[in-house]
């Protein structure tokens, strides 16, 4: 089975796209690899955070692997937190720490129109490959449901009427951002 490390510390991420991947590909985390370090996601943009952290691991294992960054893009706040999704409350802030700053700004803010989009970079044999993937919805006022991770509580995609983190796993993977992205991603690497 062919493997393909995935530059990230992130379980849940690891795990949504082993489960969108199967049994056909091998998806190695850096945890797997004893990659304690994290990786600087210094970039102004979701495509530089995520070729920055895939070729770092390239050049380190001279393996294939992809690496992802997915942002956030709250329109009421001129695209916020988008790129500093993850650190949206500071360096060392939790999920809980990020909602509680974005519900504080949007607070009284009728426009609660928002979309996530990832971004992967695949590094394959030297060379560069992107695939992108999107998810428009609002920002809820409160909390909705317990599964998922990130801003899942607070973000109901469009078309839907309960959160992210009030869906199942395989119900998300066929809407979300990261799904969208990652079957891109997956199609290439099975067509050839």
């Amino acid at each position: 089975m062919r493997q393909i490390i995935f530059a990230t510390h992130n379980k849940h991420k690891t795990e949504e796209i082993q489960q969108l991947v199967g049994d056909k590909i091998e998806i190695v985390s850096l945890d797997s690899l004893g990659e304690r370090k994290d990786i600087p996601e210094t970039g102004d943009t979701l495509k530089e955070n995520a070729r920055q952290k895939a070729a770092y691991i390239y050049n380190k294992y001279k393996k294939d692997c992809f690496a992802d960054d997915t942002g956030l893009e709250v329109e009421a706040l001129g695209g916020r937190p988008g790129v500093y999704s993850a650190r949206y409350a500071g360096e060392k802030c939790s999920f809980d720490d990020n909602i509680d700053k974005l519900l504080e700004e949007l607070d009284g803010n009728t426009n609660r129109k928002a979309k996530f989009r990832t971004v992967i970079c695949l590094i394959e044999n030297g060379e560069e490959k992107y695939f992108e993937g999107e998810c428009k919805g609002v920002i809820t006022t409160e909390r909705y449901g317990k599964k998922g991770f990130g801003y899942d509580p607070v973000f109901i995609p469009e078309g839907h009427g309960e959160s992210f983190a009030e869906m199942s796993g395989e119900d998300k993977n066929k809407i979300s951002h990261r799904g969208i992205a990652t079957r891109k991603l997956i199609g290439y690497l099975l067509s050839k």
